[in-house]
């Protein structure tokens, strides 16, 4: 494994981590289960829009991917991507 590899690796490990260890179970369900179906195959820019979306507020992204209310511009790809495999 190369160091770009393993540095891949250990970022995929982290960002599963604290995709599943949320403020609100129901979002650590429905993101612990995106991040398994989908991290893999991200892209580096992919990965890091999840980041990103992932420093937002729980009551926030759980209404965004509940449909109560229409994601941020910023995060609209995404949350559309976590809402179709639900």
């Amino acid at each position: 494994m190369s160091v770009g590899e393993e540095a891949r690796d250990v970022r995929l490990k982290r960002m599963r981590m604290r995709a599943g260890r949320r403020g609100i179970r129901e979002m650590d369900l429905i993101l612990a289960a995106f991040a398994d179906r989908e991290m893999a195959g991200m892209s580096g820019a992919e990965l890091d829009a999840f980041e990103r979306l992932m420093e937002q507020n729980d009551q926030d992204l759980y209404s965004w991917v509940s449909g109560q209310t229409t994601a941020p511009e910023a995060h609209a790809e995404l949350v559309a991507r976590i809402r179709a495999g639900l």
